[in-house]
């Protein structure tokens, strides 16, 4: 029997809700059909929002999300989404698809679409093709309240009051498609873009992000954390779990074996030493610690569903993917006091997505329920924790990853929330559970778990939800559970 240790005396960090965040870029079906489907649609819609993937956002708890990208933010002009829209400028997404974005959706309809889901704002600025001015304009059509030009266009286009911007990126990826920089480049160019993103009398500070890392570019981290360290809140990490040999072979969504399946959760554990290693580098640069990490692309990728457009990056979602994001939430939930954000890619018809959609259709995926099963620990205080595990070995690939990881929180009102993944595909865990210095009076519990190939599609949409769970014995001072092969378990725990 395996010990899990929780100790609520150990008050280690808020767990900013911002972790459990989003990203929706103008890529395939994502932001067109996926959540954008006009005011004249057929489809149920508020102002053009789909109502029934708004509510369902809702109901998951999104925090915060990011946009118009991704490589898509670097050649993104902002005044070409603003105004009438059979006015607006239409042009060719070289980067996804090769397809017309119309640019019907755009700074007001990104503002629109947050205000009914209740989120904040992460919005990427264009640094590899777009000006200093231009980067500028946009924060004061955004934020300013004065009399200005581009708050006056603001007020032409219908929006009297300016929005808040919660946090801003200057510039997307800008080591590879957002301009193929050496990082030395980009952090001059971070200080003078960013010199420019104004916080203006009246609005709260935006949370300006620099452009981080991909995967271990340890190289890159120290860099730019050399030139921008004043003047940035935090910086960027990309890294994706790819299960093929390469990117030109990525592997089935849904056709693996177990030793694939091994190598994603592996693979995807390896979030654990990024975040490690990157803050190590960050410290040595910053010890004060002014910047902290956040990690706004992140998930599966594999290759794209037969028969769809290959720029559009559409996957199915399975209970392999379920695994990887309940180990991944609960590794940033355990690096609450320095990871600020976290997005994962992308919410709807793309990569790890939430929500899939087929016209008037809609479906929940595996991953969503491991966010709305996650969203007790939002804003919680992480508290003290550790269990023991067997190692999960992939020798392929010369990585493992344990068997049981876990995180736990506590609320305002002493109330734990523990939520332990199992990623056995075949073994089940027992684990007894001590909680120190407490008197137990009820736990809950729910679960989510199925075969590793499970998922749902739009013939049988609920294969894979949250149950209920009633494997466990309640002790005086924790309890004793057994938690199946492939499965997230999360206890509600009443002292």
């Amino acid at each position: 029997m395996e010990k899990y240790l929780i100790n609520p005396n150990q008050k280690i960090s808020t767990i900013n809700k911002d972790i459990y965040g989003h990203f929706a870029e103008h890529l395939g079906r994502c932001i067109y059909d996926g959540i954008f489907v006009g005011k004249e649609s057929k489809i149920p819609n508020v102002n053009g929002m789909r109502k029934d993937v708004v509510a369902a956002l809702k109901e998951m708890g999104i925090p915060v999300l990011r946009w118009p990208g991704g490589c898509f933010a670097d050649e993104y002009h902002w005044k070409d989404g603003i105004g009438p829209a059979e006015n607006r400028k239409k042009m060719i997404n070289t980067h996804w698809g090769g397809v017309v974005e119309d640019n019907s959706f755009g700074t007001h309809e990104y503002f629109e679409l947050c205000r009914q889901l209740g989120c904040d704002t992460y919005i990427n600025g264009n640094v590899g093709s777009g000006t200093v001015a231009e980067m500028s304009e946009w924060v004061e059509y955004m934020t300013f309240d004065g009399v200005s030009p581009m708050a006056q266009l603001r007020r032409e286009n219908g929006q009297d009051k300016p929005w808040k911007v919660k946090y801003f990126g200057v510039g997307n990826e800008s080591w590879g498609c957002g301009g193929n920089m050496d990082p030395e480049y980009y952090g001059d160019l971070y200080k003078r873009y960013n010199t420019y993103v104004r916080n203006y009398d009246g609005c709260e500070k935006i949370k300006r992000v620099a452009c981080g890392p991909n995967g271990d570019d340890y190289h890159w981290t120290k860099e730019v954390m050399e030139k921008v360290k004043h003047k940035a809140d935090c910086i960027a990490l990309h890294y994706y779990t790819v299960v093929g040999d390469n990117w030109e072979n990525k592997g089935s969504a849904t056709e693996f074996n177990t030793n694939e399946y091994y190598r994603a959760v592996c693979k995807a554990y390896k979030m654990e030493e990024l975040i490690r290693n990157h803050l190590a580098v960050m410290d040595a640069v910053n010890p004060q610690r002014w910047v902290q990490l956040i990690i706004d692309e992140w998930g599966t990728w594999y290759d794209v569903e037969p028969g769809t457009n290959p720029g559009f990056l559409y996957q199915q979602n399975t209970m392999r993917d379920a695994m990887v994001a309940a180990l991944t939430l609960n590794i940033f939930n355990k690096h609450a006091d320095r990871v600020m954000m976290a997005n994962i890619a992308q919410t709807v018809n793309v990569l790890q997505s939430v929500i899939l959609t087929d016209a008037e259709k809609m479906v929940l995926t595996p991953t969503y329920h491991v966010f709305k099963m996650y969203k007790d620990h939002q804003n919680n205080t992480l508290v003290g924790s550790y269990i023991t595990s067997d190692d999960i070995e992939c020798k392929d690939i010369k990585r493992s990853c344990p068997q049981l990881i876990e995180s736990a929180s506590i609320d305002e009102n002493g109330t734990i929330c523990s939520t332990v993944a199992n990623v056995s595909a075949t073994k089940s865990a027992k684990i007894k559970c001590q909680i120190a210095d407490s008197k137990v009076k009820s736990i809950t519990a729910s679960i989510i778990s199925g075969d590793i190939h499970d998922k749902n599609d739009f013939d049988n949409n609920n294969v894979v939800a949250i149950q209920e769970f009633n494997d466990y014995r309640k002790l005086s001072d924790g309890f004793t559970a057994t938690i199946p092969p492939c499965a997230v378990v999360k206890f509600i725990i009443e002292r």
